[in-house]
């Protein structure tokens, strides 16, 4: 077992609280993205056995934050929101240039690559003027209409969380079932976090796969669009400058500690790619 997998697990799980915060973005960050993939992908295969230990620590990390920390992140996001949302800031910025390095940016990205990432990046960026329903009362209870609701929002929502920029807590955020899913979870409401997990876990299977094809056979138009979203991210996670110095002054420290932190965990190996398109 790679039991440190249980800490990258909780960064991963404590980013996907966080809507505009992707965990596909953290998994970069940590140099596991091609290996989450690989391992979520190959799990439902003859050959499961073999990805248990890289994916069970993980799992249990993402576990523990998902129960733990949605309080905190409802504590935090309510009381700290700039400061919160610069220090991911941090991280998004500081994993520009490792995946621009992966990708070999200036050997392979063409006028179609530089197309691509434009029009993706400035598609995300649009959704931050998006309204979303925030203020819209928890669902507490399960029907079947809700089941069917809860079960694609979660499925959208985990192809997002494979993807870096796009984070799956905003996408429940758009479809107005951000607040029912971390009531579920801070409330311990087990049949409402079933229905959304059960499609997470469909969304995961399909994604990863669709995910793995792309890198594989598209390579460098998939990295354009993972940089695209990843640059859009930031305008879905900018909240703005405040006009207290104090919260300022913490807004820089906490985007400097992000940034810190991507430069610290990063991978400095560089990521093998398949095929040139």
């Amino acid at each position: 077992m790679e039991w440190k997998n249980i800490y990258r697990g909780i960064l991963m799980g404590i980013s996907d609280l966080i809507p505009g915060v992707s965990g596909g973005t953290i998994a970069f960050i940590l140099g596991i993205y091609d290996r989450l993939l690989e391992s979520i992908s190959g799990f439902f295969s003859r050959d499961w056995k073999k990805y248990l230990g890289f994916l069970v620590p993980l799992g249990i990390g993402i576990v523990i934050t998902l129960l733990v920390f949605s309080r905190v992140i409802e504590y935090v996001l309510e009381h700290y929101y700039e400061a919160t949302q610069f220090f991911f800031m941090g991280l998004i910025i500081g994993v520009i240039p490792y995946i621009m390095k992966q990708a070999e940016v200036k050997k392979n990205f063409t006028a179609r690559h530089l197309i691509v990432l434009g029009v993706i990046g400035t598609a995300l960026a649009v959704t931050a003027f998006i309204p979303t329903e925030e203020n819209l009362a928890p669902i507490t209870s399960l029907t079947l209409p809700v089941f069917f609701l809860l079960f694609f929002s979660g499925w959208l929502a985990s192809m997002a969380m494979l993807l870096p920029g796009i984070s799956g807590s905003f996408i429940l955020l758009l479809l107005g079932v951000y607040s029912t899913a971390i009531n579920a979870l801070s409330t311990l409401n087990i049949p409402i976090a079933l229905a959304i997990g059960a499609g997470v876990i469909v969304g995961f299977i399909v994604s990863s796969k669709a995910i793995q094809y792309l890198l594989a056979h598209f390579t460098y138009v998939t990295y354009a669009a993972i940089i695209g979203l990843i640059l859009g991210s930031l305008f879905v996670v900018f909240p703005g400058f405040s006009s207290d110095l104090t919260t300022l002054i913490a807004s820089l420290v906490t985007f400097v500690l992000g940034l810190s932190f991507t430069l610290l965990f990063s991978s400095p190996k560089k990521t093998a790619i398949t095929e040139e398109v």
